[in-house]
């Protein structure tokens, strides 16, 4: 059985910070999901904090740094992302944004994202649906059903009769972004021939 890759970007700002610690709760979840079914994997934290002078150098030149292009890479490379971002101004933050404009619009495509977000207080949910999910979309990423936001009052909170605490949510959020992970069939080498979808069928025919 192959190992999986899981890469986790986090916009969190300060250190430590929530955005950080959702997004480690994320993996967690995942990864033990994935344990249970006895998949290998490997997991990896790109913290955007600590590119935020390259992610501006490549903006501006259009030249990656190297530690740039491995984060980059990790990205890409990885058969499930977990993006997590604070939310300033209503949206994604800026640093969350640039990072992903420096994406290839296909790089994602079919790799399922399981999105995050936090903040002050819980009217700002709202941005995974207006906001983060659209630019997944965008980028043809498999986002999963659950995400999860989380407010300053959730920490330590394990909700009430009416709303999921933030513990449930992640547990939920964590198993279905592991099923579709260990669902997606692995990717091709790069110097393996990918055969179209419609020419596997005329082959079939042929048979």
């Amino acid at each position: 059985m192959r190992t999986l890759k899981l890469v986790a970007v986090s916009a969190g700002l300060s250190s430590p910070s929530s955005t950080r610690l959702l997004a480690d709760r994320l993996l967690q979840a995942a990864r033990y999901r994935l344990a249970e079914r006895e998949y290998a994997v490997d997991v990896q934290v790109v913290e955007l904090r600590d590119l935020a002078v390259d992610i501006a150098h490549h903006l501006v030149t259009g030249f990656p740094s190297e530690r740039l292009q491995e984060a980059i890479d990790e990205v890409t490379g990885a058969d499930g992302v977990i993006a997590v971002t604070p939310v300033f101004t209503a949206s994604y933050s800026g640093l969350f944004k640039s990072f992903f404009d420096l994406i290839d619009p296909a790089a994602l495509t079919g790799t399922p994202v399981l999105i995050g977000a936090t903040g002050g207080t819980a009217r700002h949910s709202l941005v995974l649906d207006h906001a983060l999910r659209p630019l997944f979309a965008y980028l043809r990423a498999l986002v999963v059903p659950t995400a999860v936001y989380a407010a300053s009052e959730d920490w330590g909170s394990g909700g009430d009769e009416y709303t999921e605490g933030l513990p449930a949510r992640v547990t939920r959020a964590g198993t279905e972004f592991a099923e579709a992970v260990a669902a997606r069939p692995e990717r091709a080498a790069d110097d393996e021939e990918v055969v179209p979808f419609e020419r596997q069928l005329a082959d079939l025919r042929l048979d």
